[in-house]
């Protein structure tokens, strides 16, 4: 299926690699930033602390935590199938992640695949981020190619609900990982 694309374009983290972040503790990094500026995390998860920074001036303050968190993970990451399907890839590739850019970069880095991307982008690169199109659609302007030439490939709902928002076509990871045993 990958075959009849121009190009592909890969979700990080559950796709090519696994990052190790401890979600719980990023939450409590994030709600102890909450708590530095007099602001109340109340029992809000780690979506609800990152929607509600910028409203509460902590938009900067939040992604740092976060950042830090994903770029140590993605240090100690764990390499996935499927990236091993970039080396030998000759049409144009890229990375669409929910993480930060630099965590991307580093993960990418550290199971020697960087080379073989050509486009990254991140939560903190565009404004939005999945499932809104924009950051599916800042890599497929990035590859120099049309949304409906390119194949998204990733690991989640949201995900499928971003491809099918930028125009591009979706393949699940699991079903790439079940292809190739």
């Amino acid at each position: 299926m990958l075959e009849d694309y121009a190009g592909v374009v890969y979700d990080l983290d559950g796709t090519l690699v696994r990052l190790e972040v401890a979600w719980d503790a990023v939450r409590t990094d994030a709600a102890a930033a909450y708590r530095d500026a007099g602001v109340d995390p109340e029992s809000r998860d780690l979506w609800a602390l990152m929607a509600d920074a910028d409203a509460n001036g902590l938009g900067e303050a939040v992604e740092t935590v976060i950042s830090r968190h994903e770029r140590d993970g993605a240090r100690t990451s764990t390499r996935l199938p499927l990236a091993d399907a970039l080396a030998p890839e000759t049409r144009p590739v890229g990375v669409c992640t929910l993480n930060c850019e630099a965590a991307a970069y580093v993960a990418l880095d550290v199971h020697d695949v960087a080379d073989h991307v050509d486009a990254v982008v991140g939560r903190d690169t565009v404004a939005n981020h999945k499932p809104h199109p924009e950051p599916l659609l800042a890599t497929v302007d990035r590859l120099a190619l049309a949304p409906d030439d390119v194949v998204f490939v990733g690991d989640s709902e949201r995900d499928a609900e971003t491809a099918d928002a930028a125009g591009t076509a979706f393949a699940w990871a699991d079903d790439l990982h079940a292809a190739d045993r």
